[in-house]
């Protein structure tokens, strides 16, 4: 059976002034990460979406690998350009109402039932193009990867069911999409 492990990046810089997509890891999220990247199980294949942190964090993972990565940028976060950066009390608020109202586009962000479409089509056609026993790493964003657990648990678009903060893991088996576990820190990942 095939294994996939999603890997929400970790920490970042937040750049106002830097559009979201370019954002980059910060120091704590490069840490983080290297030491994730020393721990980690084997994989055979890394994806990671187009946007800039999580390419650094699946470089960082595919380096002690000698791996390289392969991009698809269906794997990106929520589209919210339409709002570009906000302060974090109202983004906050927003990606409440974003989790809360699945089928509404929120202040012109993507809605949430598209968004869970894309991560899981784009998953999913991943996965199968690697045998039963491969071992697969998807590093990506901490909101698109609540939307395909919360598929994957076959339960309602919830925030209750996002990681408590940045940089977690979850896996689960390509062919049942049974989990392995839930959202883990990669700081104590041991899978």
């Amino acid at each position: 059976m095939a294994k996939v492990h999603f890997i929400s990046h970790p920490e970042i810089t937040v750049d106002p002034e830097t559009p979201v997509e370019k954002w980059r890891l910060s120091d704590k999220g490069i840490a983080r990460m290297r030491a994730y990247a020393r721990s980690a199980p084997p994989f055979d294949v890394i994806w990671s979406s187009s946007e800039a942190k999580a390419i650094e964090a699946a470089g960082i993972l595919a380096a002690g690998m000698g791996l390289p990565i392969e991009i698809d940028a269906r794997l990106g976060e929520n589209d919210r350009s339409a709002t570009g950066f906000l302060p974090p009390p109202e983004f906050e608020k927003t990606a409440d109402a974003f989790f809360a109202n699945p089928e509404q586009s929120i202040r012109g962000w993507e809605r949430a039932i598209d968004a869970q479409r894309r991560i899981v089509e784009a998953v999913y056609a991943i996965a199968s193009r690697f045998a039963d026993d491969a071992s697969i790493a998807i590093v990506a964003h901490g909101g698109v990867g609540t939307l395909l657990l919360c598929k994957l648990m076959n339960v309602p678009i919830s925030r209750a069911y996002d990681q408590p903060h940045q940089g977690h893991v979850f896996s689960f088996d390509t062919r049942t999409k049974a989990l392995s576990h839930g959202w883990r820190s990669i700081d104590a990942s041991s899978i």
